[in-house]
């Protein structure tokens, strides 16, 4: 099967190169979180080498610079998502602080018996923010259930009604895979008055996102899961609504003026990024997308399908493997979540990373949904830009190996 990415790009990624107990490191756990290219980390070594200074805040050459690199960052996101404004961008530490702002600002105009809508398949992340400030404005938490294939059936769309005041959902799920028809979704939701947030943390990575064309209010995702840093995420959302929202916390350089008993807060986004920003994770995100973008998200795309399709219809040939997950693989993407029959997932991935092998094994923060699915916990794998065909081979050889590990024979 001819790859759609050349595999000289492994090159880029030296962790690639490492020996996992003896065996060649068969990275499979890309949803969980990315491999960093050198370009990423040579970028952020020099800022530290020759600009670091603290932005927003100084008249000098380093402070000047790391503004301006800060500020760049921010403009290389908005382009990225086809945002209306670089005031449209609010840097956060992760998905999660950005689903928390969101909850906390956005509650302070929910009123009693209010409805937030989640699907039932949401991230952890996606689900404790809501539930709190549910609680404690005694608001009603709904869900969307799934068909048992992952995808959401026509009916559940009734559930998006008058009363529904949000509805916060993830575009593709980072268990099923299922990519959601977030577009159809923020129409109906738009129709009924709601306001609409998207997270996109498994879906950016892997395939072109527009907000415009998705017609989302505010979109959440992290670096670090599309070949950036840890502990920077992205919080977009529609200027408007932004103004008018309150801040979630409180500090240095998101004011305007601050007397003795009180204060008056800076213009959007800034009064958003409390506290010194992480200069060095916006300038690795921006060599992250450099780099995604001189590939192309229609090719990563295309060869993280080609991975899927060729990797389900591998494990399809094994008979005591349960795949969880649409099978219309046009409604997917690069995650399949399983289990081997008789094996605990721990011990799958164990016996995984004994042949080099990296499998995310538990509930994958999404408990609710595994609950629902009537398990307790599954194997995961993940796809990106550098996996390949001698990837899934290697991996599909080893989970022929596991039963045999623990006494069930082939």
């Amino acid at each position: 099967m001819s790859q759609i990415i050349d595999s000289k790009i492994r090159e880029d990624f030296p962790i690639l190169e490492k020996k996992v107990n003896g065996s060649r490191l068969v990275y499979l756990d890309n949803a969980a979180t990315t491999q960093k290219p050198k370009c990423v980390v040579d970028a952020i070594s020099d800022y530290y080498y020759n600009h670091n200074g603290n932005p927003h805040r100084g008249a000098h050459t380093l402070s000047i610079e790391a503004t301006s690199l800060y500020d760049n960052a921010k403009k290389k996101v908005q382009n990225f998502i086809n945002a209306d404004s670089e005031d449209e961008i609010v840097f956060t530490k992760n998905c999660t602080e950005s689903l928390n702002l969101l909850a906390y600002s956005l509650s302070q105009s929910f009123k009693e018996d209010d409805e937030i809508l989640l699907c039932i398949s949401e991230h952890h992340s996606n689900i404790l923010p809501w539930q709190r400030i549910s609680k404690e404005k005694n608001l009603i938490l709904k869900y969307i259930y799934v068909n048992e294939d992952g995808t959401i059936p026509e009916s559940e769309y009734e559930k998006i009604n008058k009363n529904t005041k949000l509805i916060s959902i993830a575009q593709m799920s980072n268990v099923l895979g299922t990519i959601f028809p977030v577009k159809k979704i923020s129409q109906i939701a738009h129709e009924k008055g709601a306001i609409v947030v998207i997270d996109a943390a498994q879906s950016i990575p892997h395939m072109k996102v527009d907000v415009k064309d998705i017609d989302a209010d505010f979109l959440v995702f992290s670096a670090h899961k599309m070949l950036g840093p840890m502990g920077i995420g992205v919080l977009y959302g529609k200027k408007h609504l932004l103004d008018n929202m309150p801040p979630f916390l409180l500090g240095g350089d998101m004011i305007e003026y601050v007397y003795e008993n009180d204060v008056t807060f800076a213009q959007v986004p800034y009064k958003f990024e409390a506290g010194t920003q992480n200069v060095e994770g916006a300038v690795g995100l921006k060599a992250a997308i450099d780099y995604l973008e001189k590939i192309g998200l229609q090719n990563i795309e295309a060869h993280e399908k080609m991975l899927t399709e060729y990797a389900v219809e591998e494990m399809l040939k094994i008979p005591y493997i349960e795949i969880y997950g649409p099978m219309d693989l046009e409604k997917r993407g690069g995650i399949i979540s399983f289990n081997v029959k008789d094996i605990h997932p721990h011990d799958v991935s164990t016996i995984l990373d004994s042949y080099g092998v990296a499998s995310r094994a538990g509930h994958h923060c999404c408990q609710p949904l595994m609950r629902y699915m009537g398990i307790n916990s599954s194997v995961r794998i993940s796809f990106y830009l550098y996996n390949n065909i001698e990837d899934i081979d290697i991996f599909i050889d080893s989970i022929k190996n596991v039963r045999k590990w623990l006494g069930y024979g082939s």
